[in-house]
């Protein structure tokens, strides 16, 4: 998958944890869908719930752990900004601190993807699919 928008020498680290999520959040469902699209032709309701199956609070979570041991200081403190953040709205079927790490996880991919590190997204984003 190639991301070619960068913010051209801004620091994506300056914008909120919770718009930085929101970017990733667009980017992990993203590379979800395409992986599940290149890896077998399915029927449309198939990829739909195999892809609520990963881009979920719960998965998510589960992802945050495998990530961190991995993690540049810096991604970390995005990480951790993002896990910390205090979202408006509720988890539905995930614990408060499952949808936290949730949130964080995808502040990280959110960051690398305004960073324009499309690099870094693909590699960590291979670790989180490879269970």
């Amino acid at each position: 998958m190639a991301f070619n928008q960068s913010l051209a020498g801004a620091d994506a680290g300056q914008f909120s944890p919770l718009n930085l999520a929101f970017v990733g959040d667009a980017v992990y469902s993203l590379l979800v869908r395409q992986r599940l699209v290149t890896d077998a032709n399915r029927p449309p309701n198939t990829l739909n719930k195999l892809s609520s199956q990963r881009v979920c609070a719960t998965r998510q979570s589960v992802d945050y752990y495998r990530l961190l041991p991995l993690l540049t200081d810096e991604e970390i403190a995005i990480l951790k900004r993002g896990r910390n953040a205090n979202p408006s709205h509720k988890a539905k079927n995930a614990t408060a601190a499952e949808y936290r790490n949730a949130t964080g996880l995808e502040a990280l991919f959110g960051y690398l993807y305004l960073q324009g590190d499309n690099a870094r997204i693909i590699e960590l984003f291979d670790i989180c699919w490879n269970d």
